[in-house]
């Protein structure tokens, strides 16, 4: 086994944690306000790599494996957590488009996706079909050389910046099942198309919300794949991504661990550093060997997704136990840096926020431990099929 990177790998490592350090972190707070993220910031990460980690050389990206996007994850969350999310539909968003959308769609936006001129959202999640995705309700009627989408998307990230979004829309009669749902291109700068941003506690910068089709007609020729394949598409890319969202989550921790370290060096208490308190060092020690061991698992979960061997349950062992790590490593950071680390003026408070977010999004712990559960016993052991 070999748990190296590899020379070009830990040279992208080392200057994506300068360019987060010294370009994101400064400006993380900024974008707590729901601020909408600069088109020119995006195009900044384009310009590192970032958006097109997934796109075809071909198209402009890089088509890098997996595990490099874990890097980027990793690192790019030590300076704003929430710019991971523009890896992470970008990744899983490139991979749907190029693998399953026609020569012209994937000439018109992956170029763009690779560049930052674009963002795309994917649209699966709805007010009543969030873990069950089998049960969404909007619909996609064929008409003519069209598509006619009704019904609304819940929970969407990007929802109030995206150019386009992934939609995952019935095109059969049945009312649920996972046969009937189709993958469509949808771009939103369209009438019949409303958005909603949430007010979330977290991940402002991502301007989660609502988006809303009454009657937007798309070309039939923006469906992606056939009719009826929508639904194992976007499953496709939710294993390694749950791993990307571990990672993000790791690097927000080890970030906050890394600067409780040096203030546990320089605080003193009652004539001793803090370092010297077996009280603190020990929590940082725990937390310290926590994240570590989190982390290998996303890595292994990355490398088998690289090989091509399933990964299915190293997916969901890495998104359940990443984000509850790191969540409570930023809250003993939190405590360990007394009044000030429940304060604005440091930024832990917003990590925690943010990170909190990914315990939910992508599946809850209780849907990853379902998912654990049936790749080890089996689906005729699981009370739902």
């Amino acid at each position: 086994m070999d748990f190296a990177f590899n020379d070009e790998q830990r040279l992208f490592a080392e200057t994506l944690r300068q360019y987060a350090r010294s370009k994101l972190k400064p400006e993380y707070q900024t974008w707590d306000s729901g601020t909408p993220y600069p088109r020119e910031k995006l195009r900044e990460l384009a310009s590192m790599g970032i958006t097109g980690l997934r796109v075809p050389e071909a198209y402009g990206g890089a088509q890098a494996s997996y595990v490099t996007a874990g890097i980027a994850a990793e690192e790019l969350a030590r300076g704003d957590y929430n710019t991971t999310l523009f890896l992470q539909l970008g990744a899983m968003c490139a991979d749907i488009v190029a693998r399953h959308g026609s020569e012209a769609i994937r000439q018109e936006w992956l170029p763009k996706l690779a560049g930052g001129e674009r963002l795309l959202a994917l649209g699966l999640t709805e007010p009543g079909a969030g873990s069950d995705a089998a049960a969404i309700k909007t619909s996609a009627r064929r008409e003519g050389d069209y598509y006619v989408i009704q019904g609304e998307k819940a929970s969407i990230t990007f929802a109030g910046s995206a150019d386009g979004c992934i939609l995952f829309a019935r095109t059969s009669g049945a009312e649920r099942g996972s046969r009937g749902i189709s993958a469509l291109l949808v771009p939103l700068d369209v009438p019949e198309v409303s958005r909603q941003v949430y007010r979330s506690a977290g991940e402002k910068l991502t301007r989660r919300g609502s988006l809303i089709f009454d009657g937007a007609r798309v070309p039939a020729d923006h469906l992606l794949g056939a009719e009826g394949t929508g639904l194992a598409q976007a499953l496709g890319g939710f294993d390694y991504n749950r791993a990307l969202i571990a990672l993000a989550c790791l690097g927000a921790a080890q970030e906050s661990l890394d600067e409780t370290v040096e203030y546990a060096k320089q605080r003193s208490t009652f004539g001793k550093p803090l370092a010297e308190r077996e009280g603190v060092s020990f929590q940082i020690a725990e937390h310290l060997t926590l994240v570590a061991g989190a982390r290998l698992l996303a890595y292994q979960c990355l490398a088998l997704c690289d090989r091509g061997e399933r990964h299915s349950k190293e997916g969901a062992m890495a998104k359940w136990l990443g984000p509850k790590v790191a969540v409570d490593a930023i809250h003993a950071c939190i405590i360990l840096h007394g009044w000030m680390g429940y304060s604005d003026e440091l930024p832990y408070v917003q990590r925690l926020r943010d990170v909190i977010g990914l315990e939910i999004g992508d599946g809850t712990p209780e849907i990853m431990k379902g998912i654990i559960a049936r790749e080890t016993f089996g689906r005729s052991y699981m009370i739902y099929k």
